[in-house]
């Protein structure tokens, strides 16, 4: 599949007015095609670009000739003109048997140290590719373990990271994400604290977990997040329950929290989340910009529905 169009010329479905915003599709959504499949089609669909999951299957982290691949991928990027934001949220990329395992959390300092080594690799992956941010998150924390022990062992394997961050001019975005030990804005706030405020420590707000679990409704939530903002998930969600839905399976209203997210003067991509859907991944691509399209578009009519289309009451 070829791409139809380049970074400053991106094509906008059915005639919808341009959005400042940039929207992308995760790879983790895509997992059943070839990278190289899943960035065409991307492009040609007319996202402004993707966002990357290290994995085994698209661009292997662990690779002996990682380098050489990601040069690779880094002029197919450009030559279809997508963005770029590197995810480490691979479920089996690490161990074979732990679903995300081992976490930054885990009691073997080793395990530790392994996922780590991962967040540094990604870093340095984003560089090469010219990625806007890289995505991480805290674990759960494990079992026997108190609180105040895990929050110690995030902070300190985050410190090297972030000095690698800081060397290459990538933020690290860390994400909160429900039953995580990091899993709410205000958790965030308590690691940035920890932390120092260190520059180059970010955010990726996920929009269905602001639903999921925030006090406040997800447009609040991208206000109140804007100035540590470096990665923007989206996706629908019901209150209280932890699954990625297609738009409009959810409760989410979409225009306000788009014209929140605009209104902050966001440059990164704000990117679909559909990993559980990867066996339809083509079709839920196609469907998700043009929604996301009309919703942005609807965001400054005063009157709207909440599936981004116009209301038909006025």
């Amino acid at each position: 599949m070829a791409a139809s169009a380049s970074a400053g010329s991106r094509r906008v479905p059915g005639g919808v007015p341009p959005s400042p915003l940039r929207f992308g599709y995760g790879t983790n959504g895509l997992a059943d095609l070839r990278l190289d499949d899943a960035l065409a089609l991307l492009a040609d669909l007319g996202y402004d670009g993707v966002g990357l999951t290290l994995d085994h299957m698209h661009l292997d982290p662990l690779a002996d000739d990682l380098a050489a691949r990601t040069r690779r991928v880094a002029h197919r990027l450009d030559a279809l003109g997508l963005g770029v934001t590197v995810e480490t949220g691979a479920r089996y990329v690490l161990d074979p048997r732990r679903k995300h395992g081992p976490s930054l959390l885990d009691p073997d300092p080793d395990d530790r140290a392994r996922r780590a080594d991962l967040l540094v690799r990604a870093v340095r992956v984003a560089a090469d590719l010219g990625a806007h941010a890289v995505h991480c998150f805290s674990g759960i924390t494990p079992a026997g373990t108190d609180e105040d022990t895990a929050w110690q062992r995030l902070a300190e394997s985050l410190a090297p990271v972030l000095d690698v961050a800081a060397g290459e001019g990538v933020p690290l975005a860390v994400e909160p994400e429900p039953g995580h030990l990091l899993a709410t804005l205000a958790d965030f706030h308590r690691l940035r604290r920890t932390l120092g405020d260190r520059e180059h420590l970010g955010l990726t707000l996920d929009i269905g977990h602001c639903q999921c679990l925030e006090p406040l409704p997800p447009a609040d939530c991208v206000r109140a997040a804007a100035p540590w903002l470096r990665h923007v998930q989206i996706e629908d969600m019901r209150r209280g329950v932890h699954e990625h839905l297609p738009f409009g399976d959810g409760e989410i209203d979409f225009p306000p929290v788009l014209e929140a997210l605009a209104a902050t003067g966001y440059q990164g991509l704000t990117v679909v989340e559909l990993p559980r859907h990867s066996h339809a991944g083509p079709h839920f691509a196609e469907r998700s910009l043009p929604f996301l399209r009309r919703a942005a578009a609807a965001a400054a009519s005063p009157r709207t529905n909440r599936s981004g289309e116009p209301s038909a009451t006025r």
